[in-house]
């Protein structure tokens, strides 16, 4: 059996503790002789594959000559909180990749999104959404349908909050004229994604038909870029049943350019909310 997936708490505890390590210029070694342990506990600790207690994170700050205490206890929270997944636990999604999104998400602090043929989740409204799910065939019943459009609208929460992160969405043009849920729920959606493009920290541009071959051919994708140095950038890839997650500096390279290369293609966020109005009022 595999082992789990770090949370992104994790993850971001073990960059963070490494790169303190580092930049103090302590070894793994003297690092493990501070709390009385093995070379090998250091080691997976600052892979996110061992917990570490919060009275060896308080020593090991103090060892590492960290002297800003608010900077401390944060980092100390963030241990105490390294096994959270945050609110989706408690709504029982079942897939946990796509838990995993959502903490990515919730963490990040630019997302960079290429939606061909539906508008991005962050944008959706609760009506496209439930349509959506409704035309998904693993979709048994209208409680399941409720949950998932549910953590659609808890998701969207962040957008909302004091500092929410930079979003930039990229949309095919189908995504605007396929008639999901039919034109009365597309107007309302139309109309809703016309009114975040506003917003100071969202930027929607439109991929039109008439750009033909693109960079973006092979489908969808999200890049996720998080507020610290140490937590490297993440790219996800959406399939049928999960989605999976590259973070290597060629897969983070590749999908950058590619996502620079759909922007250079698409029409301006100005002329991308034309033709969202356009499309609206042609329903």
């Amino acid at each position: 059996m595999s082992e789990p997936r770090p949370t992104v708490r994790q993850r971001r505890l073990a960059k963070t503790l490494a790169k303190l390590r580092e930049e103090a210029g302590k070894s793994p070694e003297e690092a493990a002789e501070r709390i009385g342990c093995h070379r090998s506990k250091i080691s997976r600790v600052e892979n996110a594959r061992l917990g570490i207690s919060l009275g060896e994170v308080r020593d090991l700050l103090r060892f590492y000559g960290v002297e800003d205490q608010d900077y401390a206890e944060e980092v100390v929270d963030l241990a105490r909180r390294r096994n959270e997944r945050g609110w989706t636990r408690k709504l029982g999604l079942k897939i946990p990749s796509y838990a995993d999104f959502i903490d990515y998400e919730e963490s990040s602090d630019y997302i960079r999104s290429f939606e061909p043929m539906i508008v991005a989740g962050l944008l959706q409204t609760a009506d496209y959404a439930r349509a959506l799910l409704r035309a998904d065939p693993s979709m048994l019943s209208s409680e399941r349908i409720d949950e998932l459009v549910e953590v659609r609208m808890r998701r969207q929460e962040l957008l909302d909050s004091a500092s929410p992160p930079r979003v930039c969405v990229i949309q095919g043009e189908a995504a605007l004229r396929a008639q999901v849920g039919g034109p009365a729920v597309m107007a309302g959606q139309l109309d809703h994604l016309a009114k975040v493009s506003e917003r100071p920290n969202i930027e929607v541009q439109v991929l039109p038909f008439d750009a033909g071959a693109h960079a973006g051919i092979m489908g969808t994708f999200v890049l996720f870029t998080f507020p610290t140095p140490a937590f490297s950038d993440i790219v996800c890839v959406e399939h049928r049943t999960g989605n999976i997650y590259m973070e290597t500096p060629e897969d983070i390279d590749a999908y950058t350019i590619t996502f620079d290369s759909l922007r250079s293609a698409a029409l301006s966020p100005a002329e991308s909310l034309e033709m969202i109005n356009r499309v609206k009022r042609d329903l």
